[in-house]
């Protein structure tokens, strides 16, 4: 039996990559579902793997499998067909359309570089693991209650401060290297909480939350990061990744390669493919084969 790449986990505050059993074998049919297991990654350990399939497939619904087995396209970063996404869609907060979630959720302030702050909101039982999976440098809580409290919370901040509810991957990636020190990432979050606490308009049912300011830096790796010099763009059959793990943020792995270089793998590349691990040898010896675009140093913001 084959396993397919279901992309990263993060769990109990660890970066992991999951997979699930029901690949072919052969990589011409097999299909997530079932069976799942994951591997954890550690900092200074090697990543390695060669790309065993012939076709990404659909990791399906909530990761379910895809019934119509489709294929999806190989730079695709939500991994899913058409059918499935809406089916994931269908039961969102994100769209709204979980209005009867009877779970409390926590609204929280998420800071990815200086400007770059962003409000949401997670089920508070994940607590900040939807901090970890976005990549969140440093973050602190607003408050917690019912959904459509937290909600209305989020577009408060939003009309009235003019803090976004989303920032793009490739946006929080180029900043990464360049952090400011952890005293002054605490300080933008604590004056846009304070900022946050004043307005009025606040439901009543949300218990708000005093401010903690929380660093995940230490546990991206990201102290002394090297920049990036290239970022995969799309894994192909029998291509190579292999290097050297620097940090994990949100999706990302930053991969020190054997020539010097530091490529970055945005792992929902690799959900629905069949990989296998690399041979300590020649396959790992052949560093990263799959198409990687460049970075010139001092120009990845406006690359990405």
């Amino acid at each position: 039996m084959g396993w397919l790449c279901g992309g990263l986990r993060w769990t109990a505050g660890r970066p992991a990559l999951a997979w699930y059993g029901g690949g072919s074998g052969s990589g011409s049919g097999g299909r997530p579902g079932g069976v799942e297991r994951v591997s954890e990654l550690t900092y200074g350990g090697d990543v390695a793997f060669r790309v065993a399939g012939v076709e990404r497939l659909c990791v399906g619904a909530r990761r379910g499998g895809c019934p119509l087995r489709a294929v999806v396209p190989r730079r695709s970063s939500g991994g899913q067909c058409s059918e499935c996404a809406r089916l994931d869609r269908s039961r969102s907060v994100a769209a709204d359309t979980m209005a009867d979630d009877p779970r409390p959720y926590a609204v929280y302030l998420a800071w990815f570089g200086p400007g770059m702050v962003k409000v949401g909101i997670t089920a508070d039982e994940r607590g900040s693991a939807r901090l970890l999976e976005q990549g969140a440098v440093a973050f602190t809580w607003l408050g917690r209650g019912p959904l459509m409290a937290a909600r209305r919370t989020e577009e408060l901040l939003r009309a009235a401060l003019g803090v976004p509810d989303r920032i793009p991957y490739k946006v929080k990636r180029a900043e990464r290297v360049s952090l400011p020190a952890r005293g002054e990432r605490a300080r933008e979050i604590a004056e846009l909480h304070r900022r946050a606490g004043a307005l009025v308009g606040w439901p009543e049912s949300l218990e708000r939350a005093p401010f903690e300011a929380v660093d995940h830096a230490g546990v991206f790796g990201l102290e002394g990061l090297r920049p990036m010099t290239g970022v995969v763009t799309e894994l192909a059959p029998g291509g190579v990744v292999a290097g050297r793990l620097l940090a994990a943020a949100g999706p990302d792995l930053h991969l020190g390669t054997a020539d010097g270089g530091v490529v970055v793998l945005d792992t929902r590349l690799m959900s629905g493919w069949e990989l296998a691990g690399a041979d300590a040898g020649a396959d790992a010896g052949a560093g990263v084969t799959v198409p990687v675009m460049s970075v010139e140093p001092g120009v990845q913001g406006g690359l990405f």
